[in-house]
């Protein structure tokens, strides 16, 4: 259900009188730059994901396992 012209105007409204009009592109600002932010973590992690397949029995996971001294 998407909202209608007078609910986002309402809403606008409040939020406005909550923050103040100063505040808005502030708000505005770190909220795309927390996006941008994600969005280049969630490219970097795609290109350096490791494409080796996991191990095919227990005696691979018993090779690749570390001892703790």
């Amino acid at each position: 259900m998407i909202p209608g012209p007078s609910e986002l105007i309402l809403i606008l409204l409040i939020v406005v009188m909550i923050f103040g009009a100063k505040r808005i592109p502030e708000i505005m600002s770190g909220i795309g730059q927390g996006i941008k932010s994600f969005k280049k973590a969630v490219d970097e992690d795609e290109q350096t994901t490791p494409t080796t397949p996991p191990p095919a029995n227990d005696t691979e996971i018993a090779k690749n396992k570390v001892e703790p001294k």
